[in-house]
């Protein structure tokens, strides 16, 4: 039995004793969902919670054998990206916010580097990062979702499955021609280093 069952069954058994470990195991992964589909942490973080509020609400109109029989990580991505496609929606017409992947604070989620490694690697760092963030941001939000449960929240196929509401092959291709994108992307940008350096 691993953590996810040993919840559903407290959630049944005591929704209000055991949300505390529902938000402690969950909050971070849904914060992080929302911020590769938002791009913006101030709505990520507003995303996250409101997905906790809407996970509670729901929990308690459930009965305790719906709970025992929920898989908590897609139903919680499902909820998730639902509000970021409201938020993002709401965004577009706003008009584009800077983007930023930053899950932690400036400096705190950075590779261990040797001491030797001075600001223009830190630079660099920051630079690459920021290019992926872009480059994530562009693809279409079908295949964001798919690419960022897969390879940023590690939900196997059955599961995105469950979250996206789509046949786990569509979920599959999906994933297959987001990052076949992103690679174009890395290829182009690879050529016009080349052709600026030559």
């Amino acid at each position: 039995m691993d953590a996810d069952d040993r919840l559903r069954i407290a959630l049944a058994t005591d929704l209000d004793a055991a949300f505390e470990r529902l938000v402690d195991g969950h909050a971070d992964r849904l914060f992080t969902i929302a911020l590769r589909m938002l791009g913006d942490r101030s709505d990520a973080e507003e995303a996250a919670q409101d997905a906790l509020v809407r996970a509670y609400r729901a929990l308690a109109g459930y009965d305790a054998a719906r709970i025992r029989e929920l898989r908590l990580r897609p139903w919680l991505a499902t909820i998730v990206l639902n509000l970021c496609r409201t938020r993002g929606g709401r965004k577009a017409r706003r008009g584009p916010a800077p983007i930023s992947v930053d899950a932690l604070p400036p400096g705190s989620n950075e590779p261990a580097s040797a001491e030797s490694a001075g600001p223009v690697a830190v630079a660099e760092r920051h630079a690459e990062r920021d290019r992926w963030a872009v480059w994530l941001a562009d693809l279409p939000p079908a295949y964001r979702a798919a690419v960022v449960l897969r390879h940023v929240d590690g939900l196997s196929y059955p599961e995105m499955a469950v979250a996206l509401g789509r046949p786990e092959g569509t979920v599959k291709a999906q994933v297959h021609r987001g990052i076949r994108l992103l690679r174009t992307r890395l290829e182009a940008d690879a050529r016009l280093v080349q052709e600026m350096t030559a």
